[in-house]
């Protein structure tokens, strides 16, 4: 009797898997489910940890054993997209930033918003003027320990907070004077709101850029927003496509493609590379989904989608989940009370220090942090506001890209939307993939437009990976980076002949199966006795009866003579 009661204790443990989700506060949220358990079921239990309605824009990513991020399918199991062993860790971020998101409908909603928009601002993702920066900090300050108190916090009390990768001391000044002056009175949910609002007006707003290179192996950051595709290159944005505009996004290994239409029947492509085969896929999927959730009326309306046009050849993926405009609907239908709001403005974050914990530990020093914020303020001071509607430059498959040098020189003439005078390098803390440069100026610009290691806390935020070091992946002198362009090389060639020898063979199974078909049909027509009107005319036919007598007929006792005679071979031994 006990050992049936263990068995059976076993069989449910090997059934059931522990999952932690850390949310947007920091906070983590663990449960136990069922092995076959799909992504819906986890997304659900999470919404309603956290009295969220409103759950379209958000979702669950996690990071694989190669580092490569993934987002979480609800329609299929998470043990079978999962490559690690349980228990697993994943976090709640927001995929679909919403288009305007002080106009949501819940409080609750636009705190994670808020939330999410909080770790852009930290981590790079969200560039912006020196004063929209102090104005957003100033807002953050405001929401988390309220009007200025000169009993509860001193001089240099801005300082205990690091709002950005970077900054210098005069931006702290300035972040504190607006708090004393401006906000004062502001509720938590007003400051987040003036906050969502002055963020959603930013050229970077929602951007969550992926690694890749041009046709001529220059560094791109490809992004998808509410409004469009975005390619940042350098310091600029040298593309941006409407939704309406791109007509197709397809990928094979990691090559990335964008076809669009724009005004006047003028048709381009634009071709990208991305470090990795897995994430070539992820960024198309992800295109995939924005392009369905930005750009279509009706959910009814997704459509299945192949990374190839031959139907035998690449990946299929469909979007599951409503649209945009459906989304805006439910949720002007909402008729509750708000929810409670739990607000982490004294708790220690990764993304945003509190005050009550001190500041937060840099592996960078202090005085080397102030030299290097000069520069960055440079380039904050330089960034210049431009409309979602930037044209795109090329027209040909041949001109669709622009290289560094280039873009610089085309400003003044093309007036494209300037990001920042320093290079825009997101990469240091949230790329999807880490991409290891191998030139001396990359890495430079690397330690001065973001915080070192930042990559690393991110993903260790994340999903538990275990920091690396710089010098590891940044430290490569001459010669390591020509043995390494070697060995790139090498393997692109092999990946070639890889990639021909596959299509060699998806077409020979394919013409084995079309002449398997035909060779069914052919025995029906021929031995079968089916009274089926199409049959019969075509049995009747004399050309069929001249094929069945002089061609089929011999055939056949051909092989049944020879399938007697291996039979008695098999019989007599």
């Amino acid at each position: 009797m006990l050992s049936r009661f263990m068995s059976g204790s076993l069989r449910n443990l090997e059934r059931e898997y522990s999952c932690k989700v850390r949310l947007l506060d920091d906070t983590e949220y663990t449960c136990t489910i069922q092995r076959d358990a799909k992504g819906q079921y986890l997304f659900d239990l999470i919404c309603h940890h956290l009295n969220l309605l409103e759950k379209d824009y958000f979702g669950i990513r996690y990071v694989d054993p190669d580092k490569q991020r993934h987002w979480l399918e609800f329609t299929k199991s998470i043990s079978k997209q999962m490559k690690s062993q349980p228990p697993f860790t994943m976090c709640l971020r927001v995929k679909f930033y919403p288009p305007d998101p002080s106009a949501l409908k819940e409080e609750i909603t636009r705190y994670l918003v808020f939330l999410q928009l909080k770790r852009d601002l930290y981590h790079g993702r969200l560039l912006c003027k020196t004063s929209d920066a102090a104005m957003l900090a100033a807002y953050i300050l405001q929401a988390e320990i309220g009007d200025y108190d000169p009993g509860k916090h001193p001089e240099g009390y801005s300082s205990k907070f690091q709002f950005f990768p970077k900054h210098s001391e005069k931006l702290e000044r300035r972040i504190a004077e607006i708090h004393k002056t401006e906000l004062i009175g502001q509720t938590p949910e007003t400051s987040e709101r003036n906050f969502l609002q002055k963020a959603q007006m930013l050229e970077t707003y929602g951007i969550d850029p992926h690694p890749c290179k041009d046709v001529a192996g220059s560094p791109a950051f490809l992004a998808f927003t509410p409004f469009g595709f975005v390619v940042l290159q350098g310091n600029r944005r040298v593309h941006f496509l409407k939704w309406n505009e791109v007509t197709k996004l397809k990928f094979e290994a990691k090559t990335f493609h964008i076809y669009a239409n724009q005004k006047e029947d003028r048709k381009i492509i634009l071709t990208y590379f991305a470090p990795t085969p897995e994430a070539c896929k992820h960024l198309w999927k992800c295109g995939v989904e924005n392009q369905a959730f930005y750009k279509l009326e009706k959910s009814s309306q997704v459509r299945t989608v192949s990374s190839s046009n031959l139907f035998f050849k690449g990946s299929r993926f469909r979007y599951s989940g409503r649209v945009a405009k459906e989304v805006m609907e439910q949720s002007a239908r909402i008729k509750r009370e708000p929810p409670e709001i739990h607000r982490a403005g004294l708790v220690p974050s990764r993304s945003c220090p509190s005050i009550t914990h001190g500041p937060r530990l840099s592996s960078v020093p202090r005085t080397r942090r102030r030299a290097v914020h000069i520069s960055i303020m440079e380039g904050l001071e330089s960034l210049r506001d431009s409309a979602h509607s930037t044209p795109v430059r090329s027209v040909s498959h041949g001109e669709s890209f622009i290289t560094r040098s280039r873009s610089h020189a085309a400003d003044s003439s093309e007036g494209m939307a300037v990001i920042s005078d320093d290079a825009y390098s997101p990469s240091d803390s949230i790329l999807p993939t880490p991409v290891t440069e191998h030139s001396t100026d990359t890495a430079s610009s690397r330690q001065i437009n973001g915080a070192p290691c930042s990559i690393e806390e991110e993903k260790e935020s994340e999903a538990g990976t275990p920091m690396r070091g710089e010098g590891g992946e940044f430290g490569l002198d001459s010669r390591a980076a020509k043995e390494g362009a070697g060995e790139d090389s090498a393997l692109s060639e092999v990946e070639q002949v890889n990639k021909f020898v596959l299509s060699v063979l998806r077409l020979l199974l394919v013409t084995i199966g079309l002449l398997f078909v035909l060779l069914l049909l052919l025995i029906i027509l021929t031995e079968s006795d089916l009274d089926i009107a199409f049959l019969s005319d075509i049995r009747q036919t004399p050309e069929f009866e001249q094929f069945h007598y002089e061609y089929f007929c011999p055939l056949r006792r051909w092989f049944a003579c020879k399938l007697r005679w291996v039979g008695g071979l098999l019989i007599n031994n």
